[in-house]
């Protein structure tokens, strides 16, 4: 191809290589230059242009990139129309995308004219989607440029057409695992597949014992499941743990545990009775793209995922700067002098309609003479956390006045009404900017008291990647809740009536479990029933006799 500035009464039939606007002209890069363009660009005061031409045996841009996507593409990949010397190429399919990586590299280095380029291999794709691009760069390829491309030529781009449809679904349970967890990551579960065309066929909540999970993954596999998730209640921490156990024990066998991707450390891969099963990590029960996406999309689509596709994950594994493991510009500031830490907040969740007591105002409700709420209240301001962020919605003005003379900031949430995320939002979204961490409470969590409150603000140490801090008794979890800023996105990313409890899950490593006594922090006032029982404690312990004793007294002086 000659490229050069040309005589414009030589350039006829040449290409315009670049772009001109005059009065009366329109140019525009690769026209082909015929004389009535030529003419005007001549009365315009133009004597030479720059222009290619091409030379005997050169195949021009467009015959080009047309002639390289038709030989690239592979099953369910299909060619657009060439343009400009590109041709792009799109799914005929939602699959998964399948490279020859060597043959792309090999094309690509056989001559600077012919590029082509893909999306990463084994990439989640949708009907329609673009895929691969060839792109011829100047406006003709050489004749023995495309002789050395034609003896690569060969499928180098395709899509996996999604095949399995039916997928079971198995929950392990522990104490403290709230149905609210589970049903959350049933939801999530079913849009991660939906765009594949499969469904959740059935699902089991079994506890997270060996036996009983060997069963489940029996009765799954029995009932025609083509592939099997289980939600562990614990993260798998060990090929003798209990579902790699049930999974041999149902007569399957284990492919491989853990995986270089991160989120989705903790996932394994195994087998039932020729059905794929896939232990799932924790960050699955989250929307967010992690390892469990990787391998679940290959399965979904019919291809094998062996031992060695895993461990080749590593590069480009790492898919987010991942909380417990922040980048330095995340950690939280340095404390002040003399403090052990940075500033510590608490956020006091008091926006609720409280549905089940219908007849009164749960949250301003009298509690041994004081509104259940101001209780709560009362505990986190007995604690170092400042500032103390109160959340209305339902009845504020009852809240306030429940509140009156208290050192509070109010955050008044609109949209209380849709769900208990909403409100945890209001209260992240009112935290100063050098909040460290912050305990969230519940408004009607009366038996909650300062030391706890205390206790789980200072456990939280982002340096080591202590996230998370639970108050636990007999494996189970309860609140409040303390959270270090880095996950503060994460919280503020919930939608719905839904707690936080499934991120907690997700993040396993980096919780730190409090042991406490008593009922406290799992004794929680949603109905008149048991506000009154409560009460009647409250009076038996400041009158220092025994429950049923302040019953009877409360009995003769109703009678």
């Amino acid at each position: 191809m000659k490229f050069g500035t040309v005589p414009l009464e030589e350039v006829e039939g040449a290409v315009a290589v670049h772009s001109l606007r005059l009065p009366g002209v329109d140019l525009r890069k690769g026209m082909v230059l015929d004389a009535p363009l030529i003419a005007r660009l001549a009365q315009a005061g133009i004597t030479e242009i720059v222009a290619a031409r091409l030379e005997p045996g050169d195949v021009g841009e467009d015959a080009a990139a047309a002639a390289v996507a038709a030989a690239i593409a592979g099953p369910q990949a299909e060619a657009d129309a060439p343009f400009t010397g590109r041709v792009n190429l799109r799914a005929q399919a939602a699959g998964v995308l399948l490279v020859d990586r060597a043959g792309v590299d090999a094309l690509n280095e056989i001559s600077e004219a012919v590029t082509l380029a893909t999306l990463p291999p084994f990439r989640a794709v949708a009907l329609g989607e673009m895929v691969a691009t060839v792109k011829i760069i100047p406006f003709a390829v050489p004749g023995e440029a495309m002789t050395a491309v034609g003896r690569l030529f060969r499928p180098l781009v395709e899509v996996a057409p999604y095949k399995l449809r039916r997928v079971a679904v198995i929950s392990t349970l522990l104490p403290g695992l709230a149905d609210k967890v589970i049903a959350k990551t049933l939801r999530v579960t079913q849009a991660r597949l939906a765009p594949t065309g499969a469904t959740i066929a059935r699902e089991w909540r079994v506890p997270h014992a060996e036996a009983a999970l060997a069963a489940a993954l029996a009765d799954a596999v029995a009932g025609g499941a083509e592939l099997v998730l289980v939600f562990g209640a614990s993260a798998i921490a060990d090929r003798r743990d209990v579902i790699p156990a049930a999974i041999e024990a149902a007569g399957g066998a284990i492919e491989h545990l853990g995986m270089p991707v991160d989120p989705g450390n903790l996932l394994l891969v195994g087998r039932v009775g020729g059905v794929p099963v896939l232990g799932a990590p924790g960050c699955a029960r989250s929307p967010k793209e992690n390892g469990f996406d990787w391998v679940l999309h290959r399965l979904l689509a019919g291809l094998a995922v062996s031992r060695a596709d895993i461990t080749a994950m590593g590069v480009g594994g790492l898919l987010m700067e991942i909380p417990t493991r922040p980048q330095p510009r995340e950690i939280a500031p340095a404390p002040m002098p003399g403090a052990a830490h940075g500033p510590r907040a608490a956020i006091v969740l008091a926006a609720g309609r409280g549905t089940r007591m219908p007849h009164a105002h749960k949250l301003s409700a009298p509690l041994d003479g004081e509104p259940l709420v101001r209780r709560a209240v009362q505990a986190a301001l007995g604690s170092a956390a400042r500032p103390v962020i109160v959340v209305t919605g339902h009845e504020a003005e009852k809240v306030r006045a429940a509140l009156e003379g208290l050192d509070v900031v109010f955050a008044h949430n609109p949209d209380f009404a849709g769900g208990l995320s909403t409100s945890l939002r209001t209260g992240l979204a009112a935290l100063p900017e050098e909040t460290e961490a912050a305990a969230v409470l519940l408004g009607d969590m009366p038996s909650v008291g300062p030391t706890l409150v205390d206790a789980l603000i200072r456990a939280i140490d982002p340096a080591s990647g202590q996230l998370i801090a639970v108050p636990v008794a007999a494996g189970r979890r309860g609140n409040p809740v303390a959270w270090a800023r880095p996950l503060f996105a994460e919280l503020m990313a919930l939608t719905g009536d839904v707690g936080a409890r499934h991120l907690i899950a997700a993040h396993a490593e980096a919780v730190v479990e409090l042991p406490v006594e008593g009922e406290g922090a799992f004794l929680d006032i949603d109905t008149r029933e048991e506000l009154e029982a409560l009460e009647i404690h409250a009076i038996a312990a400041r009158a220092d006799v025994d429950a049923s004793a302040a019953l009877e007294a409360m009995k003769a002086e109703d009678a």
